[in-house]
């Protein structure tokens, strides 16, 4: 795994900012590296650290946990759809907008993200930790989305159950489209690229009305 080289939204960030998203990168791509080929549970952090030609209290400005630079192909995407979570247009159906939001995030990923992605989850499946982050990072998510979509309608998810189901039925879409994806470029044996995730995404917030209206077929 090699680190991306970086692009135009990065050449606009100063000096210093620059130098930390590196950084950053290459704990991840370090991490990766080493968690593939020696398993997880086989690294120490101080292993990781010593690879990466850092501290140990320098990686911890930059992650909380080994199960976080894991997962960071993961945490990269969501945190810029988080970040996408805001201006709503009032109108406009707002599993489209969500839905439109990760198809973004997605397309705008470094070239290797998909490769890193693939691995990561790869990774995370044979690895109750990973998985465990990764329901907790799912929350998070959630929680986001939610509180988005609270300040986008003045309301109180509590009291309309609207808005957590938006946030429920988007990361399910989310996580299916995501699974369709992976299954099919293992199968293939391929790295996958970022339109064919960005196909299966589309294909599964879709298929949202379909499943709300679902209905067994008459008994011959």
């Amino acid at each position: 795994m090699t680190t991306q080289p970086r692009g135009p939204a990065e050449e606009h960030l100063p000096l210093r900012e620059r130098k930390k998203l590196r950084t950053r990168r290459a704990l991840a791509d370090t991490a990766l590296r080493l968690f593939l080929r020696h398993g997880y549970e086989n690294v120490t952090l101080d292993e990781l650290t010593e690879h990466a030609q850092v501290s140990v209290r320098t990686f911890f400005r930059y992650y909380s946990s080994k199960e976080e630079v894991a997962m960071a192909a993961e945490g990269e995407l969501w945190e810029d759809y988080a970040r996408r979570l805001t201006g709503f247009v009032p109108g406009a159906p707002v599993l489209t907008q969500l839905r439109d939001r990760y198809v973004r995030s997605v397309r705008e990923m470094p070239e290797d993200w998909t490769g890193r992605y693939l691995a990561t989850r790869g990774l995370a499946a044979g690895t109750p930790a990973l998985r465990d982050q990764h329901t907790d990072a799912t929350d998070r998510l959630r929680a986001r989305i939610t509180e988005a979509l609270e300040e986008a309608f003045g309301a109180d998810g509590r009291q309309d159950v609207r808005l957590r189901l938006a946030a429920d039925m988007t990361l399910s879409a989310v996580r299916y489209g995501s699974k369709n994806w992976l299954r099919a470029n293992r199968a293939a044996e391929r790295a996958g690229d970022g339109e064919t995730l960005v196909a299966e995404l589309v294909a599964a917030f879709d298929a949202l009305p379909g499943a709300v209206a679902l209905s067994p077929p008459p008994r011959t």
